[in-house]
């Protein structure tokens, strides 16, 4: 009973306060941690940036990152946080390349998680794309613009490859095309590139194709930037670019209505020889330019 106030009316007597636990900030030099150390780091505004630079940098070796960076959490609110940061300057000049290089270290995990097979799927059903199409959109050709440009479409790229109707449906209920077809107006070459190989993608799928031509707007699209890309080839020759614009001749002209209007659209600088020698060394896309040629010479007949 001796621990009891005199009074039950007196000041209580209050026990001294535990003492705080220190909240060890993470180390600063993060050169050799472990994988799972550098994810934690991006939770910290102090490490996120190197620890963004490092996972970006080593992200091919490691197998599981993607799961890791998926399954861990508030990296990816981590890394969205960091996308959606920039885009009030996506209209302005005044984008440094210290932040685009930053986001586009952020968009590279992304990517990761975009290409593994455990995570692609849930990281299209999350619409984690659609935070991408405001770097798509914008029609600024410095530096800083350009490497959003392109490493965003390289997420969207790593979606594609793997043939998925799943991710096709997604692209184009979510309007992917128009974006597309804008980075291969203003991007440069690695750009251009990339944009005419998801397009490429998405005229292979049967569904694609039927988007793609179903209207004549939208075909028009198509086939104008195609060949705008090809008046740009005859001044900065590209074979890898020239390749995937023969395939999304190609794939247009499984549409019998499409082949048709190819005979009027089709640039007759394509048959050139500054451009079919550029096809001389891949076999494969040689005999799908004779296809395509052989093609619209008949439906014109």
């Amino acid at each position: 009973m001796a621990n009891l106030p005199d009074s039950l009316f007196g000041e209580p007597t209050t026990a001294p306060a535990p003492e705080p636990i220190a909240s060890h900030p993470p180390h600063t030099d993060l050169t050799n941690v472990p994988v799972d150390e550098l994810i934690l780091a991006l939770n910290h505004a102090r490490t996120r940036e190197r620890a963004l630079h490092l996972l970006s940098q080593k992200r091919s070796m490691f197998d599981n990152l993607a799961v890791l960076i998926w399954h861990s959490f508030g990296t990816m609110f981590t890394l969205l946080k960091e996308i959606m940061d920039v885009y009030h300057l996506l209209s302005k000049p005044e984008l440094t390349e210290k932040a685009s290089t930053r986001v586009c270290n952020a968009l590279a995990l992304l990517q990761c998680v975009a290409s593994h097979p455990e995570t692609r799927v849930p990281f299209m059903k999350a619409e984690i794309p659609l935070y991408l199409y405001p770097f798509l959109n914008t029609t600024i050709k410095e530096k800083p613009h350009e490497c959003l440009r392109l490493t965003s479409l390289g997420v969207i790229g790593a979606l594609v490859k793997v043939n998925d109707k799943e991710v096709i449906y997604f692209l184009l209920k979510t309007e992917i095309v128009p974006y597309c077809l804008r980075c291969m107006d203003v991007g440069k070459g690695l750009s251009k590139t990339v944009a005419t190989f998801i397009v490429q993608k998405i005229l292979m799928n049967e569904e694609g194709l039927r988007y793609c031509c179903i209207i004549a707007d939208r075909f028009f699209a198509i086939t104008r930037a195609l060949e705008t890309m090809m008046e740009t080839l005859s001044e900065e020759p590209s074979q890898r670019l020239l390749k995937h614009i023969v395939r999304c001749y190609l794939m247009l002209s499984e549409s019998p209505r499409a082949c048709l209007g190819l005979g009027r659209l089709l640039p007759r600088m394509l048959s050139h020889s500054a451009f079919t020698d550029l096809l001389h060394d891949d076999p494969t896309v040689m005999s799908s330019f004779k296809q395509l040629l052989r093609k619209v010479h008949e439906n014109r007949l």
